[in-house]
């Protein structure tokens, strides 16, 4: 018997765009292992999630298995810069594995800072294996809604 074709769902075309871009994105940019596809045993690049609360920047460094001590974080003009090292803990000479995803050796992510950031005002936190970072944003870097003027119209207040 024959299956019923499925009903056209936009999300299922949605889902499968998505996937064909991050297929392109992992080939052009050997991006496997920061995207959670693990062909090959490189560091992985960590996720970085960024927002502003309460008038500070946060900036937060998924770095699970990295001890502390093996970040660097170093902030220079407008650039952060995270450089680390995940150590590997079990002896490839002595064990064999039956399955293996995690990535081992030295990563480093650089983010663009609003300019203006104060360089001493930065802070660093390590818990649970997230970086976070916090730092006042800049009043030149703050935001504003601008009202958009149509041309042959008065604004509408």
């Amino acid at each position: 018997m024959a299956r019923d074709p499925q009903k056209w769902s936009p999300f299922r075309e949605l889902d499968r765009v998505r996937h064909d871009f991050e297929e392109l994105l992992d080939h052009s940019l050997g991006s496997h292992a920061a995207r959670g596809h693990h062909e090959h045993h490189g560091p992985a690049t960590p996720a970085l999630e960024s927002f502003i609360d309460g008038g500070k920047l946060v900036i937060r460094a998924e770095v699970p298995g990295v001890d502390p001590k093996d970040v660097d974080v170093t902030v220079t003009g407008d650039q952060l810069t995270i450089r680390g090292t995940r150590e590997q803990r079990v002896d490839e000479q002595t064990c064999s594995f039956i399955h293996r995803e995690f990535s081992y050796g030295s990563f480093e992510r650089i983010v663009r800072l609003p300019g203006g950031i104060n360089v001493e005002d930065v802070k660093a936190s390590y818990n649970n294996g997230v970086l976070e970072l916090t730092m006042s944003v800049p009043e030149q870097s703050k935001s504003r809604k601008i009202a958009v003027q149509v041309e042959g119209e008065q604004s509408k207040r």
